[in-house]
């Protein structure tokens, strides 16, 4: 009996013990909710690959609607196990474990592999009065592997590649937009999603996030496999990509400013007189007259004599235009009054903080501009319905959206109390960009289709790529090692699964050239600039302190005008090829600028190189950054930098290994894993095509649309099977989310020599239904065929 009575009381303990476990977390639909050491954690799958982490103190309340996810969480099979302090979640695709007693997370892949860890008790909460709310501030942090390479963070200017062992303040600016999220190496990503000022912070110690006000920790893992993978996730929670219009991709000349309708005009015209292609012009600010008048959304200096006709002018010289906005108001202007009477205007100092326009700012007379509550859904409305009457209604193309940051000039602590539609200023503060720049998107889409969203934008947050907006890097000083950080700047941005960007070519302030254009050293960086935009998502030359226009740089003949002009035309060759991987971005979650570690994470020495990278997936782009041809003399008596091209200067590139490649000038042959020498005489730079790749060769034309594709070239380079999609529609409009496209699926097939051009996928209005192909080989052979939308081999042996 007593034998029996202990047997029972044994049972009964470890029953008691193994039901407390079972019960120390609790099942739902999205995943599970669990307690430890006071801190309330949810885990909630999204996809089978993605889970949302949300953290926050057991006796408090956690409720958020995101302003970047737009993504609600899937059905996700997954399973739940318990074994001693540790609970395991797995789905088709990761595992998580979760200590009980830390609350610490483990990311594993399904075989085991680790992917990222939580440091133990790494969620911290310190209460923090905002602005009269009682919240915390909050911060998470991790352990990477020792050498383990991660990218994104957004835009920065330190030309960093890799962004490990450095701390910054994340806080949006003129030429830095941060976006905390990262990708690791090992095919991961992670998006902390909060929008006040946050601190990144990287040592031997952690990895982390801090930021000054949230309710809880709430943050994204993303397994992706590879860096393709990674983005892929990240649009699939923040929103896709749409396509931009093909005329987004031609050349673009602007300048702070064009005083007048008949400058601007004269431009264009000049350009098409010279034959020097071109596809859009840009009107910057004071349009509408004085600083009082500020971003009044009308044309309100006579200079500016008829906005419809000026418009119109430049549709008769089939070019696009597109205008400078702000996200601030002058007090005489009619949107600030109605923003004003309804609270919807913020209390910051912003620009122009005075009304007169000397320099410096005269105090005496304050410009009272101020910023609109973008998070306002009201706000961006009223703003909306200015632009639409005052701006759309003319015909205009797009906009240039400046100081989305916005500008944010003298700060002060209390500047972040101000009330928003959606609390403090400080709770939102990162995120603007993507408000407002959402806010006249969708406006423009609830008022037409007819043409494609297209905005130029200064700063960004995750998810605005779902915007059809394309940042550009800000007011950056022209100097070498500028142009070279904006190649790393790129990359990591994209790397954040934004994939349009750009740069002003030539830098926009030129205040360490004296003499301006007149400068030979400034030429020839600007002649470097144009190259490395002619493999950017957009190719854009715009600057202060003198024009840009490539008038301004001599005339034919002239070693930097011949330069500007042949990678323009280059731009406009590469039209086919660009408008397809436009495509693949679009329909793929591709990327324009691919930073090496998307095509080549194995190779350990491509890994932190930042001054190369992909565009598209074929071709490897080595801009130059750093000056070849100058020397130092003497003009008018004093030192001064002239000419000198007596010898061709070379460049170092990296070919990545386990490919072969070619010299896309010379088609010379090389192998992968070696580093190479390229002369580049100031009209080369290296570009190198990968093995497999099949690039599309469009017509010579003054504008993007000004011919059809009814006869282009397939370049083929062998050595490795390869394949490419052919993208066309209408090259406007949205009649491409109806299936009003078509897709023309080309392969090579490196054994066989075979060229097959497959099958047309779909149609559309305008459609080319018969037309020519000339396949090139490196070696220079060549074969025509005619296409008629039906399969056609073509065979090179």
């Amino acid at each position: 009996m007593i034998f029996k009575s202990k047997s029972l009381l044994l049972f009964t303990i470890f029953f008691i013990t193994n039901h407390l476990s079972a019960q120390q977390y609790q099942k739902t639909d999205k995943g599970i909710k669990i307690q430890s050491a006071g801190t309330a954690i949810e885990v909630q799958f999204y996809t089978p690959s993605t889970v949302r982490i949300i953290k926050y103190q057991a006796n408090t309340a956690f409720s958020k609607e995101s302003l970047s996810v737009i993504k609600t969480p899937q059905k996700v099979p997954f399973t739940v196990k318990t074994e001693g302090n540790s609970i395991s979640l797995k789905s088709d695709k990761i595992t998580l474990n979760i200590n009980q007693q830390t609350g610490a997370i483990n990311y594993l892949t399904n075989s085991g592999l680790p992917l990222l860890q939580e440091k133990p008790e790494g969620a911290r909460f310190t209460p923090f009065n905002d602005a009269g709310n009682q919240t915390f501030s909050v911060s998470q942090a991790f352990s990477l592997d020792k050498d383990e390479a991660i990218y994104g963070l957004g835009q920065m200017q330190q030309g960093r590649m890799i962004q490990r062992n450095f701390s910054v303040n994340m806080i949006q600016g003129n030429t830095d937009d941060y976006i905390p999220f990262f990708q690791s190496v090992k095919g991961y990503g992670l998006f902390w999603d909060n929008y006040s000022p946050t601190k990144f912070s990287d040592d031997q110690q952690s990895t982390s996030f801090s930021s000054e006000a949230g309710d809880g920790a709430d943050y994204y893992f993303i397994y992706g496999g590879n860096a393709d993978g990674v983005i892929t996730g990240m649009r699939d929670l923040t929103g896709k990509a749409p396509m931009l219009p093909l005329w987004t991709y031609g050349f673009w000349q602007s300048k702070e400013r064009y005083k007048s309708q008949n400058e601007l005009i004269d431009v264009v015209k000049k350009y098409r007189e010279l034959g020097v292609p071109l596809d859009g012009i840009i009107q910057d600010w004071q349009y509408w007259g004085n600083n009082y008048l500020w971003n009044a959304t009308e044309f309100l200096n006579p200079e500016f004599y008829n906005p419809k006709k000026m418009v119109d002018d430049v549709h008769g010289l089939n070019a696009h235009m597109i205008i400078s906005i702000w996200n601030s108001f002058g007090p005489h202007t009619k949107p600030y009054l109605e923003l004003e009477k309804k609270g919807m205007l913020l209390d910051i100092k912003t620009w122009p903080e005075s009304g007169s326009e000397k320099w410096p700012p005269n105090m005496d007379y304050p410009s009272g501009v101020r910023v609109y509550d973008a998070y306002n859904p009201e706000a961006r409305d009223i703003f909306w319905k200015y632009l639409n009457k005052g701006i759309f209604s003319l015909g205009m193309d797009g906009w240039w959206i400046d100081s989305s940051e916005p500008d944010h000039l003298q700060q002060k602590p209390f500047d972040f109390d101000n009330k928003t539609f959606l609390g403090s200023f400080r709770k939102v503060r990162n995120a603007f960009p993507l408000m407002t720049v959402g806010g006249v998107s969708a406006n423009q889409r609830k008022t037409s289709s007819d043409k494609r969203v297209f905005i130029l934008t200064r700063s960004a947050f995750a998810g605005q790529q779902r915007y059809g907006a394309n940042t550009w890097s800000g007011d950056i000083q022209a100097s070498w090692q500028t142009l070279k950080n904006q190649i790393s700047a790129g990359l990591n941005f994209s790397l954040c699964g934004i994939p349009n960007w750009n740069s002003d070519i030539g830098g926009f302030f030129l205040s360490n050239y004296r003499r301006k254009l007149a400068d030979p050293e400034y030429r020839e960086l600007y002649a470097r600039w144009i190259q490395f935009g002619t493999f950017c998502p957009m190719m854009r030359s715009h600057g202060a302190d003198a024009p840009r226009e490539i008038y301004q740089f001599g005339k034919k003949g002239d070693k930097v005008y011949d330069a500007i002009e042949k990678f323009i035309k280059l731009r406009y060759s590469l039209l086919p090829y660009i408008y397809s991987t436009s495509w693949d971005v679009t329909a793929n979650n591709s990327s324009f600028m691919r930073a090496l570690v998307m095509d080549f994470p194995t190779d350990k020495r491509a890994l932190n190189i930042n001054d190369q990278y992909m565009f598209g997936k074929s071709l490897l782009i080595s801009p130059v950054s750093v000056p070849m041809y100058v020397k130092e003399g003497t003009t008018e008596g004093e030192k001064a930098m002239e000419e000198d091209f007596a010898v061709i200067k070379s460049k170092e590139t990296y070919l990545p290994q386990n490919t072969v490649w070619y010299d896309f000038w010379t088609n010379e042959k090389m192998n992968g894993g070696t580093y190479v020498k390229k002369e580049t005489s100031l009209d080369v730079i290296p570009v190198y095509v990968k093995a497999g790749s099949i690039i599309p060769i469009g017509p010579e034309v003054q504008y993007a649309t000004e011919k059809k594709w009814d006869s282009l070239q397939f370049r083929v380079y062998p050595g490795a099977d390869g394949s490419f999609v052919l993208y066309e529609d209408e090259f406007d409009n949205y009649n491409y989310e109806k299936g009003a496209y078509t897709e023309i699926p080309v392969g090579w097939d490196d054994r066989s020599a075979t060229l097959t051009i497959g099958a047309r996928k779909g149609k559309y209005i305008g459609m080319i239904s018969n037309r020519t192909f000339s396949i090139i080989l490196p070696d220079g052979k060549k074969k025509t065929v005619s296409y008629s939308g039906k399969k056609v081999a073509v065979k090179f042996k």
